[in-house]
């Protein structure tokens, strides 16, 4: 079995290499030069094998499917990061759709018909959701409320359109946020955490900054979200899509509260107007029945482990 994961030195990226290793699969990943590798230890940077290949560019898609002939390509490369869409929303469009249309293209112009492709699709793309439709199923309507989002629909439906018209098979995943060890800084957990872990080392005043405190989300980890993106190829079906999700929300502030209870730093939390969104989704809470169903899929891993995991993870990056 050969996998190709676009995106491998990202977060989610790296701990789907693992897991792959750790099953026997060959994997190989794309990069682009100023992609950082800091989340592929070097075991990992041993056993896989990186192509630079920026996916905007066609002839370089087409060029790298050609040499690798993989069995299984996981997309994961995007701009995901929901707050830099409305800051740069034609780059976000630009980044997460024509470099899927690249693949998708050059999957079919080189006949490479038997591959499966899992695309790394968002809970974003529900947007606003009333409290009659939760817990959120995938036939709830979208009605995204971001560029980011939009541009997840677009893949999303893509993948939908590729399959009814050429027969890739494209399996759609929404996974609802998730986190744990890795995730980038910009991202509120991870927010979090490196500020209390950079609070204990002395590094930053007793204060920490944050946004939205009431938005509930439904966080899965990381490894439990890429055990499910190899499980749905496996069992899934071509063309169709699957939540990843745990059933449960948290609080973001109570997320706040749980990473604090874990140290002994005293805080003040103040509001910064900047990490406020024009417009947020108040509340996602994801139904994964359908993948339970169809694969057997459950989360495993609590969410109080996961952010002592992510808090260890902060306190050994910012150790002097």
């Amino acid at each position: 079995m050969k996998a190709l994961i676009t995106g491998i030195t990202g977060f989610a990226g790296s701990h789907l290499a693992e897991l792959l290793l750790a099953r026997n699969v060959e994997v190989i990943g794309t990069s682009r030069p100023r992609s950082p590798l800091t989340n592929l230890s070097a075991e990992t940077l041993r056993n896989i094998k990186l192509i630079e290949c920026e996916l905007r560019d066609n002839v370089a898609v087409r060029q790298t499917l050609a040499a690798v002939k993989p069995d299984r390509i996981f997309h994961l490369a995007a701009q995901s990061f929901v707050p830099t869409s409305w800051i740069s929303p034609a780059d976000t469009l630009t980044n997460n759709i024509i470099g899927q249309l690249n693949i998708f293209e050059s999957l079919k112009d080189l006949k490479l018909d038997n591959v499966k492709v899992q695309l790394a699709c968002s809970s974003e793309e529900y947007g606003l959701v009333h409290e009659n439709e939760l817990p959120i199923k995938e036939t709830n309507p979208l009605r995204p409320l971001s560029p980011y989002a939009v541009s997840k629909v677009a893949q999303d439906m893509m993948g939908y359109q590729y399959y009814k018209s050429y027969g890739t098979l494209a399996f759609r995943t929404r996974a609802f946020n998730h986190t744990g060890p890795r995730r980038g800084e910009i991202f509120v957990t991870s927010s979090f955490a490196k500020q209390i872990a950079s609070i204990e080392a002395g590094l930053q005043p007793p204060v920490i900054s944050v946004g939205n405190l009431d938005a509930r989300r439904d966080f899965t980890d990381v490894r439990d979200t890429v055990r499910a993106y190899v499980d749905i190829l496996e069992s899934g079906d071509p063309g169709d899509v699957y939540n990843i999700a745990t059933n449960k929300t948290v609080r973001i502030g109570d997320m706040l509260d749980i990473l604090l209870s874990m140290s002994s730093v005293e805080v003040k939390v103040e509001t910064d107007p900047a990490r406020l969104r024009p417009s947020d989704v108040p509340v996602l809470l994801g139904d994964y029945s359908k993948l339970n169903e169809k694969t057997g899929w459950n989360p495993s891993i609590p969410f109080e482990e996961t952010m002592k995991d992510l808090l260890n993870y902060w306190r050994e990056k910012v150790r002097p």
